[in-house]
């Protein structure tokens, strides 16, 4: 009967630190974070698609753990402020960071 508390003990014990493996640590990300940071991605890249004031074709968003990276250039300051409240305002959206570019403007010339 020993045996078999032993056996059963053991089984638990390794059970468990086979499942404590797969939890996620500072810098990896559990299978449910990396489904709920996609799924943020994709809500802020439709709704700065879905803004006529944006080129949002060429801003990259990037999602981890609830925090939006954007990336890229827009035309005006007006426009990367307005492409960070549009992914702020987004139900999950932990915090955004922006680091959109405004384009230098075309060179003019002179003469």
């Amino acid at each position: 009967m020993n045996k078999h508390v032993l056996f059963r003990f053991l089984a638990s014990f390794m059970l468990i630190a086979a499942i404590s493996g797969c939890a996620a640590t500072e810098t990896r990300r559990s299978a449910g974070e990396t489904v709920d940071d996609a799924t943020l991605t994709s809500r802020v890249k439709t709704k700065l698609v879905q803004d006529q004031s944006l080129e949002a074709f060429q801003i990259d968003v990037d999602t981890y753990r609830g925090v939006v990276q954007l990336n890229g250039f827009v035309d005006t300051p007006e426009a990367a402020a307005r492409a960070a409240d549009i992914a702020d305002d987004i139900p999950g959206v932990v915090s955004v960071k922006n680091n959109l570019q405004v384009k230098p403007g075309e060179p003019t010339t002179g003469g």
